[in-house]
């Protein structure tokens, strides 16, 4: 009450009659007149005088400059909401604006229903790469104007110049290029202005497969932390329908949390406000100037509000909403601003804003649609496109908001009389990588999920260019093909130009004990002709520097008869197209000992002396790469850069992973001859086998579905489609239909074969279920996991094996698997383990103060330094760790002692 008075609402029964009549909402505001009253606050000036002894002295502001008396009522004009702008210190606006807080506020006290979900869609704006890059120029335009202005003051003042004021060189070069590099590689963004700082906010594109990029860039990241175990914002929102995709969503503890783009979602960019806010004013809003508080909460009138702005009132809502729709199907405002009726709030919210989702939906007419058959024939001759669709008013985008005041059909024969817009097609509440999924409806939905998360882990092609990149990893399948089963999606991205994946012969069945949970049976003749055969290719760079001193470094040309360095060429480099094993030389460079100093002359760097520093390849041991191409360049410090791609071919081997487009991975168990495989009485022979038990509990029927599919396919010579939701548009083919023509082309209707043992050429006793399925060979490959060590390096610290992987570590014994050695009682082995194996150490003990001691090597005899002699010193062995946690106890004036027993 008291904020209100100080914006100048001095009578009580003003704001009781703006917050609302109703004796439940006056009850609720009593206590805070009360208080009011209490502390003798009645006018404008008291309230103010009130409040300024609240203010906190601001320690930086200039006091001279500006009064200290009316602060607070600064406060009130420009802290104190914001986004509600006080012209000529009218604060009516503003008043208005908080009565309507205020009763929103009641009305969630009364009644729960009136809270606002903050996890709903409509609520939520989303952040483009614009938004973010112009805040942070703003914060470094302005920092670089009050430096120089700072430089120009200081100047300025001295009495004594004689030379002109030339304002250009006081501004410092390049300030704004480095800050904006400077965010966008370490990815914070600390703009103090805006009391921002955030981590992580760039990222890589991610080059492994055309779907990893593209999904990459359809990604939504939150600002919510991933560590807290919160289910609200992770569920699934049902306004999540048509805007964000359903299954795209990783596993763990992002899950939820990080979401993608659907296939047609438009996130909005800021449009300008003020033709907008005088057209509303034309179309009849009232404005609240003239109202008084008794007339703001009428039964029979609307608030406008507009980006969070009160405009003033409407008696006729519904009418003003179908006013603005027509104008933005006629074009005549922006496509994208959104009207909405709000009849449980009773306001109108007229969204122009940046980062709102929408999605375009046809316009029907009393249940009719206005796109007939002729738009669509001039769609396909290419004399109309989309945007003229949009611009003659027969699709109009709808964001969450606006969508619950439609009634959206889901197919053109499904529209009522009250039905206002048509789906464009069902499939489209799926993103781009869920897209991929043939027949996803008849998935179990986590399946999808799965999928999601390992298509963008498929090896196959990323670009058209991909040969030309020099990228630092690049995964490539040497015979990519496009699925026999495709989608309307798959068509849309041109997955089929740019695919990761082969279509294998699967035939679903037990072979061997090598195919349990999940293995797969590979045929070994068709891994010779190139099944899942991929490419790696990495990069190595290394520059060639110069020093201050003048020097730099420098490359040899290789020795004779050297075995290491037979891969390079005269000039010191490896040829392209040379095979590189594990340790061979493929850069011959030496640096110059002396760096640092004054420059030398020509003659003294003549004599300056080099050591060896060549660049050593370190490969897999045993496989043989490939230079494949060398490259030349110059970075910024105008130095040498060389840069070499090194290209390994790989064919499957036993470990590595395969998926199929339905989350059922599994990695190669075993690879078995081709005269061994069953084959069907065609003579064909399958690619792969696969356990049966694989389909019972994870419930993934599309995969049946396509395996139908595909073989329909390949026996009548067209691809067939298989897309979300498709069956009653025509854009999925059904089983029936897919029977048919199996039926037709001499196969059984339901897919299974008449299948012949390899081993004993008797036929089987059941009828095998056998067709092509799309495979994806996915990143993980045994050779870059595969890991043992022997002996091996140690950390200097502690002398314990390193660890990972990278460095040649060991293999660790851990908390529970030490647990495990003790339960069993192995004492010995327990004993080799963490002792032998890892860091035992002989240390020299005083039996008489439990210090540690020390062997003199010239006496041939232990010493303890606190005694001073060697009488009672005894040699024991503990772990290295043990004796470094006891030295840097001491060191802490902690004194552990060793009490030693007879053994």
């Amino acid at each position: 009450m008291v904020v209100m008075k100080a914006m100048g609402m001095e009578s009580d029964q003003e704001v009781v009659q703006m917050v609302g009549r109703d004796p439940r909402y006056s009850a609720l505001l009593l206590p805070s007149i009360e208080e009011c009253a209490s502390h003798g606050v009645y006018t404008q000036q008291q309230a103010l005088e009130y409040l300024e002894a609240m203010v906190k002295r601001s320690t930086y502001s200039s006091s001279s400059t500006e009064k200290q008396e009316n602060r607070a009522l600064a406060i009130l004009r420009d802290v104190f909401i914001a986004n509600v702008p006080v012209r000529k210190n009218n604060f009516r606006p503003k008043c208005i604006y908080v009565a309507v807080m205020l009763r929103r506020m009641m009305e969630a006290l009364l009644n729960k229903d009136a809270m606002d979900d903050k996890d709903y869609v409509g609520n939520k704006r989303l952040e483009l790469s614009g938004q973010l890059i112009s805040l942070l120029f703003e914060d470094l335009f302005k920092t670089m104007i009050t430096e120089v202005q700072k430089t120009a003051d200081t100047l300025l003042v001295k009495q004594n110049r004689s030379s002109r004021f030339d304002f250009s060189q006081y501004i410092v070069r390049d300030s704004i290029t480095n800050g904006l590099e400077r965010a966008l590689s370490t990815g914070n963004w600390d703009v103090k202005r805006f009391r921002m700082n955030r981590k992580g906010v760039t990222q890589v594109l991610v080059r492994l497969s055309y779907m990893a990029s593209l999904g990459h860039m359809t990604r939504i990241s939150p600002q919510f932390e991933k560590s807290r175990k919160v289910s609200g914002p992770r569920a699934l929102q049902p306004s999540q329908w048509g805007m964000l995709c359903p299954c795209d969503t990783p596993e763990g503890e992002a899950c939820g949390l990080v979401k993608n783009l659907a296939l047609m979602t438009h996130v909005t960019t800021d449009e300008e406000e003020s033709p907008l806010i005088s057209l509303c004013k034309c179309l009849g809003v009232e404005d609240l100037e003239l109202l008084s508080g008794e007339e703001l909460h009428t039964p029979n009138s609307f608030l406008v509000i507009f980006n969070g702005l009160i405009l003033g009132k409407h008696r006729r809502p519904q009418q003003f909403a179908n006013a603005m729709r027509k104008l933005r199907r006629a074009g005549k405002i922006g496509e994208f601003v959104s009207v909405f009726v709000n009849e449980k709030q009773r306001a109108v919210y007229i969204a122009s804003d940046g980062g709102r989702v929408c999605r375009p939906l046809v316009i029907a007419d009393k249940g009719v649609s206005r796109i007939k058959e002729h738009h669509m024939r001039e769609l396909m001759d290419g004399a109309r496109t989309f945007d003229d669709f949009l611009h003659e008013g027969l699709i109009e985008y709808l964001d969450v908001n606006e969508e619950n005041n439609a009634l959206i059909a889901l197919y053109e024969w499904e529209a009522t009389p009250e039905t206002t817009h048509i789906e464009i097609e069902p499939f489209t509440i799926l993103g781009v990588v869920a897209g991929l999924i043939p027949y996803p409806h008849h998935n179990q939905s986590p399946r999808n999920t799965y999928q999601c998360a390992m298509g963008k882990q498929a090896m196959g092609n990323i670009a058209y260019n991909q040969l030309g990149r020099m990228d630092s990893l690049l995964y490539l399948l040497v015979y990519p093909q496009r699925p026999l089963l495709t989608t309307r999606t798959i068509e849309l991205v041109g997955y089929d130009k740019l695919g990761a994946g082969q279509n294998a012969t699967v035939a679903v069945m037990s072979y061997s004990g090598y195919d349990i949970e999940d293995a797969i049976v590979m045929n070994k003749a068709s891994l010779d002709r190139g099944f899942g055969r991929c490419i790696v290719l990495k990069k190595y760079t290394c520059t060639n520097q110069k020093y201050e001193n003048g020097a730099s470094d420098r490359i040899l040309r290789p020795r004779k008869n050297e075995e290491r360095e037979r891969v390079l060429d005269d000039d010191g480099l490896a040829a392209p197209g040379e095979i590189i094993r594990h340790g061979d030389i493929y850069i011959n460079k030496e640096s110059p000992i002396e760096t640092r100093g004054p420059l030398k002359s020509a003659a003294a760097l003549a004599d300056v002396k080099y050591r060896p520093c060549a660049q050593i390849f370190k490969g897999t041991e045993g496989e043989s790469c490939v230079v494949d191409r060398v490259a030349l360049c110059s970075d910024k410090n105008n130095n040498l850069c060389i840069k070499y791609k090194i290209r390994h071919t790989r064919r499957p081997e036993v470990g590595d992973k395969f998926s199929s487009r339905h989350g059922q991975k599994g990695v190669c168990g075993t690879i078995i001859q081709q005269e061994d495989f069953p084959f069907s009485e065609r003579g064909i022979c399958p690619d792969l086998i696969m356990n049966p038990h694989g389909f019972p509990s994870r419930m993934t029927v599309g995969k049946m579905i396509e395996l139908l599919g595909g073989k329909a396919g390949v026996s009548c010579g067209r691809f067939h489609y298989g897309s979300a939701f498709g069956e009653p548009s025509g854009h999925a083919d059904r089983v029936e239909a897919i029977s048919e023509t199996l039926v037709k082309h001499g196969f059984s209707y339901n897919g299974k074969d008449f299948i012949y043992s390899g081993i004993t050429g008797c036929p089987l006793q059941a009828y095998i279920f056998m067709g092509p399925i799309y495979y994806q060979k996915l990143k993980h490959m045994v050779l870059d996991k595969m890991h043992a060590r022997g002996s091996g390096p140690r950390v200097m610290l502690t002398r314990q094996p390193t660890d990972g992987r990278a460095r040649n570590g060991g293999l660790r014994v851990g908390e529970m698997e030490k647990d495990c050695l003790v339960a069993y009682g192995t004492s010995m082995l327990l004993y080799e383990r963490l002792m032998v194996s890892s860091d035992q150490f002989e240390a020299q003990v005083c039996r008489a103060c439990g210090l540690l001691g020390y062997y003199n090597q010239k006496l041939k005899a232990a010493m303890c330094t606190t005694c001073k002699n060697g009488d009672k010193v005894s040699t024991m062995k503990l772990p290295y760790a043990c004796k470094l946690l006891i030295q840097e106890l001491q060191s802490m004036n902690i004194v552990p002692r060793l009490k030693l027993a007879e053994a």
